[in-house]
């Protein structure tokens, strides 16, 4: 296990600014998920900590040593982390067995060490039956389990992965974010998830890094990010939000202030930006479609312009008439064009978007 830290990290490829002075404590232990759009900077997060890119500017450090500023740079094999990538990087022509050895074999332990440690690795992913097999013969998440499997086995201080699950189905895909955070719970390894799927980020992360332009958002606990985003990017990216326009009513202090959205007083949680604030000062408010409660003749007034059923209850699509999104839950459905109200029982504000 290992904290690694990242001190005002700058990247660049030619004359794009891929990380623009990014810093980030990992603690030791901890499973940490960086998620963000496409081209947000987090798989070059991941590289410069494996070792695979140089920084241009900045300290990447593990326990304090560093690996890599402008002058130092350790190499990938020097710096003891796993790496799980998306694409398996398995040895098609060994079996199971030899692939997760196969690192073993290169640091030329004892023959009693390496079976002792390759049978606790195959039944850690639950792959004891199929050491024999050919890696051909596994199913995507089975391939993924083996890569994560070789990892484990090199005793490593960090484990990196890169959109691991990007190639399994749904239902694959939950089978092994439960694999990972049962690999995670048993070793106490630092884990660093690179992802572009916010349910998965949420579900398996002790917290999260929001990216954007090679930048860091927020970085928080799941819960957190989810009822207090910094801001309206983070808000809309994290979950389903609508996000209203208001101003605010009264003076500041306490966790709540009251906020008026198209004539009507809502009570809401603020940020402390929020709360700094005058009377009349302009805010956006986050609202979960959770919290939506809708209603014939009282509230907000929004017209139906989408409804699905999720199974156990519908979603609904509604357009309030200055164009702003809201979603919504409901137990019945509801008709195309039909016109409801609305009211909301939670809301987070903050100050004005962010471009």
């Amino acid at each position: 296990m290992a904290k690694l830290s990242f001190d005002r990290v700058s990247k660049r490829f030619g004359d794009v600014d891929v990380l623009k002075a990014v810093s980030l404590d990992i603690e030791d232990g901890e499973l940490i998920a960086l998620l963000g759009p496409s081209g947000c900077g987090k798989t070059t997060m991941l590289r410069l900590a494996a070792g695979f890119e140089h920084p241009n500017a900045g300290i990447i450090a593990k326990d304090n040593a560093i690996l890599s500023n402008e002058s130092i740079h350790l190499a990938p094999e020097e710096r003891n982390m796993g790496i799980v990538f998306q694409s398996y990087a398995l040895w098609p022509h060994m079996s199971v067995a030899d692939n997760i050895a196969y690192p073993l074999k290169i640091r030329r332990v004892s023959q009693r060490e390496l079976d002792e440690t390759l049978s606790m690795a195959l039944d850690v992913v639950s792959l004891t039956n199929f050491a024999d097999a050919s890696p051909s013969t596994l199913s995507g998440g089975q391939r993924q389990r083996v890569a994560l499997a070789r990892c484990l086995v090199m005793n490593p201080d960090a484990v990196l992965l890169d959109e691991p699950l990007a190639n399994l189905d749904a239902h694959l895909r939950e089978v092994m974010q439960q694999t990972f955070m049962d690999f995670h719970a048993r070793t106490q390894t630092t884990m660093v998830y690179v992802t572009h799927d916010q349910a998965e980020a949420m579900a398996m992360a002790d917290r999260i890094a929001v990216m954007f332009d090679g930048e860091i958002a927020q970085v928080a606990r799941p819960q957190d990010l989810y009822q207090q985003p910094a801001n309206e990017r983070v808000a809309r990216f994290i979950g389903q939000s609508a996000i209203l326009t208001g101003h605010l009513e009264g003076c500041g202090g306490g966790a709540t202030r009251d906020v008026v959205v198209n004539g009507q007083v809502f009570k809401v949680r603020q940020s402390e930006s929020v709360n700094g604030l005058a009377d009349a000062s302009a805010v956006r408010v986050c609202v979960r479609p959770e919290h939506v409660q809708l209603h014939q003749e009282c509230g907000l007034a929004a017209r139906v312009s989408g409804c699905s059923y999720l199974g156990e209850r519908y979603r609904l699509h509604l357009q309030m008439p200055d164009e702003t999104s809201v979603a919504a839950y409901a137990n019945q459905p509801a008709k195309i064009g039909e016109m409801l109200r609305f009211t909301f029982t939670d809301g987070w504000a903050f100050g004005q978007a962010v471009a």
